[in-house]
């Protein structure tokens, strides 16, 4: 069975569109995993949310973003610029009440989520054990707390990543060490890694294959549908992954 991981897909619908169309024509993907961050920045967060909502897939789990939360609770005060306060108090002035129902009912909260998949113990969570919204997992860091898992998927950096990382254990048969495999998949919508592109992962739990997947959209299609309600930034970056 193999996983389609989404991520940061920030109120994007020409990105996700060609998303989803891709990932149809990948062969066996019956779940999926949604790490947060649907909405905001992007005019579409109403729309994503609908497309999401149609998706065919298995839901193995559905979390939160940092966006998502600020929203619900009306507080902006984590943002680092003015104008990302001011384009998330935009999203939510616009969301419809399907929206505000699917974000309350489907989206687990809390920005975290434990499940298991193919007998493999997962955890999903939007940033990281240090923060759940706002601290991204890099390779860098020293990563205490995630060893009795199996795979970590995570998001919010908009720079996808795959790693494994081995620690200490008291488990002879293993040579006294256990494998975490840690995957964010990028950003759908908005992508800081200098590609442009709509970006997401596909996963083979059973034989353990990962795959970093780029596709082309319409960014300039998405680009026209930008008011003057949030700042130019949020449409100029789109055409360079920045």
């Amino acid at each position: 069975m193999k996983i389609l991981i989404m991520s940061d897909i920030h109120g994007n619908k020409e990105a996700l569109k060609a998303v989803i169309y891709k990932a149809a024509q990948t062969k066996d993907i019956k779940a999926c995993i949604l790490l947060g961050d649907m909405i905001d920045y992007g005019m579409h967060s109403n729309e994503v949310i609908q497309m999401v909502k149609s998706l065919p897939y298995t839901v193995l789990c559905n979390i939160c973003g940092n966006h998502e939360n600020a929203v619900l609770w009306d507080e902006y005060g984590r943002f680092s610029s003015e104008r990302g306060r001011v384009s998330a108090q935009y999203t939510r002035s616009i969301l419809s009440q399907e929206s505000w129902d699917y974000i309350h009912n489907e989206m687990d909260e809390c920005g975290c989520c434990e499940f298991e998949c193919g007998g493999k113990k997962c955890l999903a969570i939007h940033g990281s054990l240090e923060n759940y919204y706002w601290k991204s997992i890099k390779l860098e860091d020293t990563l205490l707390g995630y060893e009795k898992y199996d795979y970590v998927f995570s998001g919010h950096s908009h720079i996808p990543h795959c790693f494994e990382k081995y620690y200490e254990v008291n488990n002879p048969v293993y040579r006294n060490r256990k494998k975490t495999i840690f995957i964010n998949p990028g950003s759908v919508g908005q992508p800081r890694n200098h590609n442009p592109m709509a970006q997401y992962a596909v996963l083979d739990v059973e034989i353990e294959e990962m795959q970093l997947c780029k596709v082309q959209y319409n960014i300039a299609s998405e680009q026209k549908s930008f008011t003057n309600k949030v700042d130019t930034f949020y449409k100029d970056r789109l055409s360079i992954g920045i």
